[in-house]
């Protein structure tokens, strides 16, 4: 579960630490006040793209970081191990920082991390649902990932969309390799002389530099012995030698040094010299000893280099490129023998359907079962949600032929009262029946889930009276088994968390900021007491507010 969060220069919030409570928890407060703002610093921690506009006005960055409890054989410490991630293992911790340029970095118990394993570990920590949640379940896409997610399949469901795309890559291969026969025989027949004509070339990138060194060597070799000739005749095999010279000279200085010291010095300098002058020599001769004329092999070399240009100039290359060349025609040469193998490419379509046919129907079979459990379930949320006889069912519409979701469409359909016949929650639902029935979906799909952290942002949007005291109730009973935090105008939502934050604006140092208090007992009747009666608090609301509350 969260159990701390802290938050510096991000949106309107300079620096707040929250420490966080089990069971459910209400955070309240005026429109506009910032109460959206903590969420918002969670989702970032978890994944969501930043940008520039999270950092407070006038400030370098945004610096927010998350402590959670983990238990230490829960699925987010398996996945930490998995990714060398592990810390402490009882605790996780989390940090991003947003530069004001857009920049950000992200930590995941003090070791860099991207945004993708953020987003991969959010699944284990946390379930965000935000304001627009109803909405979103108007879409077929969202229908299926969360019967999907409900029925914990999500690793099938991709299984079945990977074979698909395999069965899909099989089946164009053999169409493509029925229409392009013949040009496929072509290729192929020119692919394999060139693979034939480059590997008996032998040639490879780094040989290039090495015969273009010894070619130049060979093609100069009169010179380099003329050259290392004269040096050494001037070195130390000619009369007037360099090395004798020298060492008569250290010999004369150190002679009158004892006249004068300085010219100690000079002595041992050119004595020096003269031993470096020594082993030129030596050098010179042993390089002199090694350089050859070899005409034969310089006429070798020559032919050797004219090939492999000539091979070049066919391809129209560079020279050092024609093995990546050989590579490449390789590679191209095999894809086209699969191709121009009809058996073959039919037994990697046979295999590659059979592989789907197999994951999809244990996908349609759990999916069977998970959508009669929640429809059963969200039905009978709806008969307590002022829609007494309504229906919620999930309808699994045939798609015989597969496709990447498997061999069905999943479509939620509801009837609101005895009345009406099912239909599809797209069209029939009003904005109130669609709050209420979204909210049932999202407790008792969460109700199911392991994720020990739910957050609802502001989901009770349309709803009131009775019917928001029962929201609250059931958020109340979600909180007995994991950590809920909810974002509610209700007071009837509200009054039944287990503790209760409000947030409001105030002006500091001429800066707009967010503020967040954490209400006692008087400071709940208080708050609640608002939401009940707006400006004007008397006694008999603030009676209400703790009736409410049960104090």
């Amino acid at each position: 579960m969260l159990r701390r969060l802290l938050i510096a220069d991000f949106v309107l919030v300079d620096r707040l630490e929250l420490d966080f409570r089990g069971g459910f928890g209400a955070l309240t407060g005026e429109t506009g006040a910032g109460k959206s703002i903590l969420l918002d610093a969670l989702s970032l921690l978890l994944g969501e793209r930043a940008d520039a506009n999270v950092v407070r006005a006038g400030c370098e960055k945004a610096d927010l970081s998350a402590e959670f409890e983990l238990a230490s054989d829960s699925p987010a410490q398996a996945w930490l191990r998995a990714q060398d991630l592990g810390g402490d293992e009882a605790e996780l911790l989390v940090r991003r920082v947003v530069d004001n340029n857009g920049r950000s970095r992200a930590y995941i118990n003090g070791v860099p991390a991207t945004a993708t394993q953020l987003r991969e570990l959010a699944e284990f920590v946390c379930d965000i649902h935000g304001q627009h949640a109803h909405q979103a379940l108007l879409r077929p896409d969202a229908q299926r990932q969360l019967l999907d997610e409900h029925a914990g399949i999500l690793d099938l469901a991709r299984k079945v969309s990977q074979h698909w795309r395999d069965w899909s890559a099989a089946r164009r291969a053999s169409e493509e390799a029925r229409a392009q026969q013949a040009g496929i025989l072509r290729e192929q027949e020119m692919l394999s002389f060139e693979v034939q004509e480059l590997t008996a070339l032998g040639f490879e990138a780094q040989d290039w530099e090495t015969l273009n060194q010894e070619h130049a060597r060979l093609s100069h070799a009169a010179s380099l012995l003329d050259g290392a000739s004269s040096a050494l005749e001037a070195v130390s095999e000619g009369e007037q030698a360099l090395d004798s010279q020298t060492e008569r000279l250290a010999a004369q200085l150190a002679e009158l040094a004892s006249y004068d010291p300085a010219l100690g010095d000079i002595a041992e300098l050119l004595n020096e010299a003269a031993i470096r002058l020594e082993e030129a020599g030596h050098a010179l001769r042993r390089y002199r000893e090694r350089v050859e004329l070899d005409p034969e092999r310089l006429q070798q070399l020559e032919q050797r280099i004219a090939d492999i240009v000539a091979a070049a100039r066919k391809y129209r290359i560079q020279p050092d490129e024609l093995p990546a060349r050989l590579a490449a025609s390789r590679t191209r040469l095999e894809s086209l023998t699969a191709l121009s193998d009809p058996a073959a490419l039919a037994e990697r379509e046979r295999l590659a359907q059979a592989s789907f046919e197999q994951a999809a129907r244990e996908l349609s079979a759990h999916r069977a079962s998970a959508a009669r459990t929640l429809s059963d379930a969200v039905t009978g949320a709806m008969q307590e949600l002022a829609m007494a006889g309504g229906r919620f069912e999930i309808a699994l519409l045939p798609e015989p032929e597969g496709s990447a979701n498997g061999y069905e469409k999943v479509e939620f359909q509801v009837a609101a009262n005895p009345s009406q016949t099912l239909r599809p929650l797209a069209k029939v639902a009003s904005g109130g029946e669609l709050s209420r029935i979204g909210l049932s979906i999202q407790v008792i799909a969460s109700a199911a889930q392991a994720v020990p952290t739910l957050i609802f942002d502001e989901v009770d949007v349309g709803i009131g009276g009775g019917v928001a005291e029962i929201v609250g109730r059931r958020l109340r009973e979600l909180g007995s088994t994991r950590q809920v935090l909810c974002v509610t105008h209700l007071p009837q939502v509200a009054a039944q968390a287990a503790w209760q934050w409000r947030v409001s604006k105030e002006n500091r140092d001429g800066a707009t900021l967010s503020r967040l208090d954490v209400l006692d007992e008087a400071g709940r009747i208080e708050e609640i007491a608002r939401m009940l009666g707006g400006v004007n608090i008397t006694a008999t609301t603030r009676s209400h507010a703790a009736e409410l509350l049960g104090f």
